[in-house]
């Protein structure tokens, strides 16, 4: 399943993984979200609705370049940096080669559109 990640004039493509969790963020797209800045590892922005975690571990340690989900903020997250294993993180997905440089050359806050691939 892939999806495009844009930001500005910049795409991303995304792969997400066969989880509930993915097939519940593929339900809501296309999206546009307002992300935040954490930690100087990732962006994170809040989801309209939920997504499940059903069969999704308790915690993941996420990679520079991975798509997660934060379920107790209900945030769309997007790594850049390393970020260590937290509760909460689910895995959904991985960034193109060139995800995590661009996400992370991104200063501040920045408006994501999120989409299905054609």
């Amino acid at each position: 399943m892939r999806i495009d990640i844009q930001m500005g004039e910049r795409i991303v493509v995304g792969t997400l993984n066969d989880s509930a969790s993915s097939r519940d963020l593929l339900a809501q797209l296309p999206l546009t979200l307002d992300m935040s800045d954490h930690g100087s590892v990732e962006k994170t922005g809040p989801l309209p609705i939920e997504l499940s975690t059903d069969e999704a571990p308790e915690s993941a340690d996420p990679n520079p370049g991975d798509i997660g989900y934060y379920a107790p903020g209900n945030d769309f997250v997007l790594y850049y940096g390393n970020q260590s294993a937290f509760p909460g993180i689910v895995i959904l997905g991985t960034m193109d080669e060139t995800g995590s440089q661009t996400v992370g050359s991104m200063d501040g806050d920045v408006t994501v559109r999120v989409s299905r691939s054609e």
